[in-house]
């Protein structure tokens, strides 16, 4: 393209050059500054369209400065409605033939007076002389359009003749003036006497369409003129407008915002759903759902604010705020559209009345003040917003990200390539992404040492066709995940490279991947089981029609135990398929189980052995089926809770996948093989009505228990020694979370903490979170737990049993339901449980009322150590306040927080009050000061005398967020024989506990009673013994040791060994059966040691009479008054430490120390056994590991509670076998033999 050159400059004289113009000339010269273009341009605008007594949307041609100087006289106006609230009429005539417009209104008439100051009449300075207006003075509050004095003048300006008329009857006269020659010149005003019948204002002019580049007012402009006719009768309230002679049909804005509505509807098609609300009078707003673009209508003062502003962003933000946080909740797997997105949907339609409004330019497209100066406030109402929501603007917007969510995942496509880079980890198949990919199996393993055995049984198939890559954990649940979470997951990632997986493709072959088929390599345990489920969720989500094609699927599976015998070895797969085995099978006996627990338990010949039965061990999915699909989604959709409560209440125990099966069909795999997981997941999530207790924790008590933890231990030791004697399988870090979650004591967490915290196990700082290293901090068992655990119990639990070893019990037996103790918090498959805590006192009461035979008194949830209020709102529901109190007219005292808000948290939301949010709200306080402590809440914050008086009336708790509520209608528990069950009041749970405990109170005394008759019947032959040996009645020395077992025998002494049916038949271990005699020492001979044998035998036997006298009600009560004095003690230390009280030695008043207080008396409690160094029962490991003995000089009958052999003597008990279920379960107990 060539330019054309310019010509010669001509020179231009200093005047030429530069120039002074008038206001008016300068205003001709330069339109765009105060009116805008004056050239015709194309928009797409909104306009009436006759035909269709409607509002259409289409491409107009206008001139923009023509359209301004029409709205600013129609604009005026409207004014005057504000400035006289009688006024209702509007008159507008537009006459495109004559090019004349005529505005009217009536109500109050201009003054028709002389303005003494510039000497003209009021109608002639306010149209006739530019820069005069009534809205300059910016202190007076105004909800008026004009602003800046140019307004009306600028109409005069650019028309060819401009008439004012006006009536005003307080003046009592008329007023008629015109101008003409684009304000150039004006007539003498014309005055006249005032007619009677109304004040009135009326402007009629004809436009200058030559300046405006028109020869007459074309039909788009008149369409787009009569539409802002049409925007006052639909946002000027009470006033009737005419449009050339006749009335307006729209009478208010909600009429008005139909007409948008009209446009697209065709016949047979419902007008869209308008929801309006009028918020004040100030405030109308309506809502419409749009096309997928911002769309708004808006208004400010009657001003047409086409391009919008901070008045609609303010309406907006409060849907976009309501809107996001429904997709949230409903949505979680979708991302929070932004707020951009979401306004794309929403059409508002807006009429406000603004104090003092600025604009972006003198064309008032744009309102530009902020939202704090509006004068008023709009906040929509939870019905209008309701209304909102239950339209489909959250269906469009899910569309729309769901279309947004499958663009960006479409990034991480995969395609079918020879090789693959970027993934370190992946053994490639070598002929993966070639013509024979179709024929390659990946090898998907859990972890890398399952990867190990892969490629170690690589060495048997060859690398050719099989590549193997380790998932490191659990595969994303991805039907319940966002797309941030799925895009920005590496593993999924990996697969669908490696694989070359396209998002959402439909196949109907393996051809355009990179291999042929998928196979499934995990652990054969419940986490490996839910690994596969993971992966078939995967794949059934995003890629469904691959599991219709038959073989891609297919899992390799392994023994997870093998039992041998000789050269016998048979393979389980599932643990109940060897329980069956078992119980068919005389329990096992005389064949060697090992179990394998992961893949690393196998050797590589064990792989080897593996990949050469390949048809034994790789099984293919069945191709899946509509029913395949819903169990899929039951099992995974967050939102199906209900129906996996229906699956598992329908779980059958001894349920297993059978392996043997040519094809395994994916509907078996998910209610055989993975319900077993969520059966355990349950498990491990959801503690027992009778104890409290997890397995994890429980397991933590039964290893405190056996080790004797009195002294401090490091949690990290701990840890381990747990692992190895309770046969713990997951992760050491979740195993010391759960010691530490034991021992913490802070407001909050546990009313009875059963381990002793020695070190930072976490305050109501951070609720916990500011605990440290396992490896820096210590424990021990509390003082207390013994005594709500007794070990008088032990003997009559039901110890479990894991690869031979003797573990923790089904569940330990309390004295007091200390899951109401403590409460308890957990979320299993399908289930959830929530339990707040409650009074230990409280509890013990009940108890001892139910024995009476009274009834309950209602217990309330309740926390050691906090000093707020919790108030029952309704049944099972409850309100927990903190506490804040109002100190003066500027400063308010925080001294508690409610349950589970912790002050690091509360700290940062004063931050926020303090800051507005670092810009987006209006700070409201001042500055606040902390005082708190570790255990204690201490905040005060100043505020302004103006702000105090606010909070004071929307109240201080609502404020400042000192309120949570909380219900007890989840409470779902583990019965007593491991069912799951719903307690619907905590008084269900008090009874199915008391029924138990006093069950087992029974037999606790019956089990007392059978050792002490033993105890007696010992200590009897012991004195028989002795003494006959001293009369010289039995010869011991000497002999041969079956010599002197015979004449035991034929003596009648009671051989422990034998059966009670049979004292007299021989066995293998008769001279164990008599140990108790023959290994006493020489020193029992002694005449001192006889009498002491008496003695003995005597305050037994007196025992058991005691004993016998006391009902199974008697031991509890005294179980629960030992507890109670220990538990106020507790209490009372607890206080005192919290307020800051040291206990000071005390002295005499010589000043030398108090002597120390004796003991108090010592409670009477049975001894089971009389030998000095007999010990407690205890479940003996497959190693028998023996215990230390220790020394005593003496012997007492009655021994201190304090003691820690009190009533835990024990008989020589060897083993104790229990049966439950139809099955046995064994415990043995080891006893130290006497001296």
């Amino acid at each position: 393209m060539v330019s054309t050159p310019l010509g010669p400059r001509v020179k231009k004289t200093i005047e030429e050059t530069y120039q002074k113009v008038t206001q008016i000339e300068h205003i001709l010269k330069r339109p765009d500054t105060y009116i805008g273009s004056v050239q015709a341009i194309i928009d797409t605008l909104w306009v009436f369209d006759k035909d269709k007594e409607a509002m259409t949307y289409r491409p107009v041609i206008f001139v923009p400065g023509l359209y301004k100087i029409f709205d600013e006289i129609l604009v005026n106006a409207a004014d005057n409605k504000i400035r006289d609230p009688s006024m209702d009429t509007i008159k507008v005539t537009i006459d495109t033939a004559n090019n004349t417009i005529s505005i009217y209104n009536n109500g109050q008439g201009i003054p028709v007076e002389v303005h003494k100051k510039e000497n003209v009449y009021v109608p002639e300075l306010i149209f006739g002389h530019l820069l005069t207006s009534s809205n300059y003075d910016d202190d007076e509050k105004k909800v008026t359009g004009g602003r800046n004095g140019y307004g009306a003048k600028l109409c005069n300006i650019f028309s060819t003749e401009f008439t004012v008329e006006t009536n005003n009857r307080q003046s009592g006269k008329a007023f008629i003036q015109t101008f003409s020659k684009n304000m150039g010149q004006m007539s003498q005003p014309k005055l006249t006497a005032a007619s009677k019948k109304e004040d009135f204002t009326r402007i009629t002019f004809k436009p200058d369409l030559g300046k405006f580049g028109m020869t007459e007012i074309d039909k788009d402009t008149e369409a787009l003129l009569i539409k802002r006719v049409y925007d006052l009768a639909g946002t000027v309230k009470n006033v009737k407008v005419f449009l050339n002679g006749e009335r307006i049909k729209v009478k208010n804005f909600k009429q008005y915002c139909e007409l948008y509505l009209k446009e697209d509807v065709t016949d047979g098609e419902t007008t869209p759903t308008l929801i309006y609300e009028n918020v004040n009078d100030r405030w109308e707003v309506g809502v419409c759902i749009s096309d997928g673009q911002a769309q708004q209508v808006s208004f400010v003062n009657s001003i047409c604010t086409t391009k919008g502003g901070t008045h609609v962003n303010y309406i907006a933000d409060q849907l976009v705020r309501e809107i996001t946080e429904t997709i949230k909740k409903k949505l979680k797997q979708l991302n929070p559209p932004k707020p951009a997105q979401i306004k794309n949907h929403l059409w508002i339609f807006l009429n406000c009345l603004i104090e003092n409004p600025t604009f972006d330019s003198q064309t008032k497209e744009t309102l530009t003040l902020q939202r704090s100066a509006f004068g008023s406030t709009a906040t929509l109402s939870n019905e209008f917003r309701k209304k909102v929501l239950k339209t489909n603007i959250i269906d469009s917007l899910v569309k729309f990200m769901k279309v947004k969510q499958d663009q960006q995942l479409r990034k991480t496509d995969g395609h079918k390539l020879t090789r693959i880079s970027g993934i370190a980890k992946l053994d490639d198949a070598n002929h993966a992404g070639t013509r024979n990919g179709s024929r390659c199996t990946l090898i998907l393993t859990e972890g890398d040492s399952a990867k190990t055995l892969a490629v170690s049984g690589l060495s048997v198939v060859g690398r050719d066709h099989f590549g193997v890559f380790p998932l490191r954990g659990k595969l994303l649940n991805v039907r319940e995940a966002n797309l941030k979470q799925v895009s920005e997951n590496q593993e999924i990632n990996n697969i669908k490279q490696i694989l070359g997986l396209q998002h959402r493709k439909e196949y109907k072959s393996t051809e355009s991947l990179r291999y042929g088929s998928l196979m499934i390599m995990t652990d054969q345990d419940h986490d490996g089981s839910h690994i596969k489920g993971l992966i078939i969720n995967f794949l059934e989500h995003y890629y469904p029609s691959l599991l219709k094609l038959p073989g891609f699927l297919l899992e390799f599976i392994t023994p997870i135990v093998k039992a041998t015998r000789n050269s016998q070895e048979i393979s389980f797969y599932t643990i109940p398929e060897y329980e069956a085995w078992k119980a068919a099978n005389n329990d096992g006996k005389g064949w060697n189980i090992k179990y394998y627990k992961g893949l690393g338990t196998s050797t590589a010949n064990d792989a080897r052995k593996y990949f050469s039965m390949m048809d034994k061990h790789r099984k293919p999915f069945a191709v899946a089926d509509e029913t395949d699909t819903k169990l899929i989604d039951m099992a995974f959709n967050k939102k199906r809770a209900d129906d996996r409560k229906e699956w598992l209440a329908n779980f059958q125990p001894g349920t297993y996948m059978d392996h043997s099966a040519r094809e395994i069909q994916i509907k078996d795999f998910i209610n055989k093989e993975l319900i077993l997981f969520s059966m355990a997941d349950n498990i491990r999530s959801i503690p027992s009505v009778v104890d409290g207790l997890k397995p994890g924790q429980r397991k933590i008590l039964f290893s405190c228990f056996k080790r004797s933890l009195k002294g401090e231990m490091k949690v990290a030791q701990l840890t381990g020694y747990v692992a190895e004697h309770s046969a713990y399988h997951h992760g050491e870090q979740s195993l010391a979370s759960t010691i530490v979650g034991l021992a913490q004591d802070y407001v909050g967490a546990n009313n009875i903490n059963l381990l002793l915290p020695a070190g930072c196990f976490g305050t109501r700082l951070q609720g916990g979170k500011d605990a440290a290293s396992p490896r820096y901090i210590f424990t021990s068992l509390s003082d207390l737990t013994r005594k709500i655990f007794r070990k008088e119990d032990d003997a009559l639990l039901t110890y479990l049993n894991e690869d031979g070893q003797s573990i923790e019990p089904e569940w330990y037996l309390p004295i007091l339901p200390m899951v109401l103790v403590n409460g308890a918090e957990g979320i299993g498959t399908g289930w959830s449980c929530k339990l707040p805590n409650y009074n230990p006192e409280d509890i013990v009461n009940n108890l001892l009322r139910k024995m009476k035979g009274e009834e309950y008194e209602k217990m309330h949830p309740w926390y050691n150590g906090f000093k707020g209020e919790i108030i029952e709102e309704s049944e099972g529901s409850y309100k927990v306040s903190g506490i804040i109190e109002q100190i003066d007219s500027t400063t308010l005292e925080i001294t508690e927080l409610p349950i589970g808000v912790w002050t690091q948290n509360y700290k940062e939301m004063l931050e926020d009050f303090m800051t507005g949010e670092k810009g987006k709200k209006e700070p409201f306080i001042r500055d606040y000061k902390e005082y708190h402590t570790d255990t204690s809440v201490h905040f005060v914050v100043t505020l302004t005398e103006e702000n105090m008086e606010k909070v004071v009336a929307e109240g201080l708790e609502s404020k400042f967020k000192l309120t949570k509520s909380f219900k007890t209608t989840n409470m779902v528990l583990f019965d007593s024989k491991l069912k799951i069950k719903k307690y619907a009041t905590v008084n269900q749970i008090m009874n199915e506990f008391y029924r138990l405990r006093l069950e087992y109170y029974e037999k606790r005394k019956e089990w007392l009673v059978s050792e002490l008759r033993k105890g007696c019947e010992q200590l009897e032959n012991k004195v028989r013994f002795v003494t006959e040996i001293i009369e010289g009645k039995l010869v011991i020395q000497n002999r041969k040791r079956n010599a002197i077992v015979r004449t035991l025998k034929e003596r009648d002494y009671k051989n422990v060994n034998a059966s009670e049916e049979d004292n007299s038949s021989e066995t293998a271990n008769d001279a164990e059966g008599f140990g108790y005699l023959l290994n006493m020492s020489i020193w029992h001979l002694t005449w001192e040691k006889v009498e002491q044998l008496k003695k003995d035998r005597d305050a037994k036997q007196n025992q058991l009479d005691i004993l016998k006298s006391k009902s199974p009600q008697d031991l509890w009560k005294e179980d629960l008054e030992e507890f109670m004095v220990s538990w106020k003690e507790m209490v009372k230390k607890t206080e005192d430490s919290s307020s800051g009280k040291v206990k000071k030695p005390t002295k005499s008043s010589s000043g030398k120390r108090a002597p120390k207080k004796k003991p108090a008396p010592a409670k009477e409690v049975i001894l089971l056994s009389d030998s000095d160094d007999d010990f407690c029962p205890r479940a003996v490991p497959s190693d028998e590991e023996y215990i230390p003995r220790k020394k005593r000089t003496t012997k007492k009958a009655v021994v201190s509670t304090s003691s820690a052999t009190s009533v835990d003597k024990r008989s020589e008990l060897k083993s104790i076998q229990t049966r439950k279920s139809g099955r046995a379960k064994s415990t043995q107990y080891y006893f130290g033999e006497s001296d």
